[in-house]
């Protein structure tokens, strides 16, 4: 079924504001939203740390770094989370939806992008050390696992899971820079890539969407993970990923389109052109428009944290309403 929900991360510092923008605004998949702009702790690698079982971890000047014992970093990550969730659970109660078949989704770096901006204690990356990748995949696994069940038992409802890879391709590729820009990481075997993410689905025991907003998607990879949607930029896809892109919605999984622009555009986009622009790419692809309504949503590009409050508010309004009118009648918009 076609939803719209937002990516995850949110302009501002109020939980309790965002909570109750998005429970009020997206009527079928809400997300446990992300607020960067507190700082250290609140983005999407210290959001994900919070979440990590047995392993701790630090700030370094360039970034985080895996470290022993809780500590403040950690307590304040944790914190954060905590009081998002509680956040959540009040906009929740309040728009009354406790029971109701309304889902919600809540997001975390996928094993790939954790392992590639956390840094081991000696300063290299954590994905150049095979054991200390594997130790943070199953701690993810386990911690994701745990933060979902969380969620679903507070508002009584099922939650969807986010692991957001946007370093995939890179990693892929060895496009990843080592300890200094002279020196590349070695490229992550497909095989083991596949391995970490499909091992973090099985545990999670959810419908899992991946979300990577960067350019040359590694299609085959992606096609052969047992991830069951895939979430992109539409802006960052070339014509020669179109077949991917086909394969992987003829595959039966779902795909959500980053059709609203991220940051306000010189002209705001209405709904209806927004759900054009998905029916056009689904008539590219070669597929009956019913297939709109049945595995395509919509979303912002990418998160919204850089976007100012109303727009992010506009985003996923017309993300919303685009939906509703594509699921209303597929073959008029």
């Amino acid at each position: 079924m076609a939803v719209a929900t937002g990516i995850g991360s949110w302009p501002g510092t109020s939980p309790r504001q965002a909570a109750e923008i998005v429970v009020g605004e997206l009527h079928h998949l809400p997300h446990l939203v992300e607020l960067p702009a507190r700082g250290v702790g609140a983005d999407i690698i210290g959001r994900t740390g919070a979440m990590l079982v047995d392993i701790g971890f630090d700030t370094v000047p360039r970034g985080y770094r895996v470290a022993s014992g809780r500590t403040a970093v950690a307590r304040r990550a944790r914190s954060m989370l905590d009081e998002d969730i509680d956040a959540l659970e009040e906009a929740w109660e309040r728009a009354g939806l406790r029971g109701s078949d309304r889902r919600v989704k809540v997001q975390a770096a996928g094993p790939i992008t954790l392992a590639a901006q956390l840094e081991l204690p000696r300063g290299h990356r954590a994905i150049t050390d095979h054991g200390a990748v594997r130790d943070l995949a199953a701690s993810l696994a386990e911690g994701v696992a745990a933060h979902r069940a969380e969620i679903a038992r507070r508002l009584d409802t099922t939650v969807v899971v986010q692991f957001d890879e946007p370093v995939l391709p890179a990693a892929l590729a060895g496009r990843l820079t080592g300890v200094t820009s002279l020196t590349r990481v070695h490229p992550v075997d497909e095989a083991v890539a596949i391995g970490l993410i499909d091992d973090c689905v099985a545990a999670v025991d959810a419908p899992v969407i991946l979300h990577c907003c960067a350019s040359d998607l590694p299609w085959k990879t992606l096609l052969r993970t047992a991830v069951h949607a895939l979430s992109v930029d539409v802006s960052t896809l070339a014509d020669r990923d179109h077949d991917g892109l086909g394969e992987f919605v003829d595959s039966g999984r779902t795909v959500l389109l980053g059709l609203v622009p991220a940051e306000p555009p010189p002209a705001r986009p209405s709904f209806e052109q927004t759900a054009h622009a998905a029916a056009e790419l689904v008539d590219r692809l070669g597929f009956p428009r019913s297939v709109l309504a049945e595995r395509v949503g919509i979303t912002p590009a990418c998160g919204l944290a850089a976007a100012p409050p109303q727009w992010a508010r506009t985003a996923i309004e017309l993300a919303e309403r685009a939906v509703d009118a594509v699921r209303e009648d597929p073959e008029a918009v």
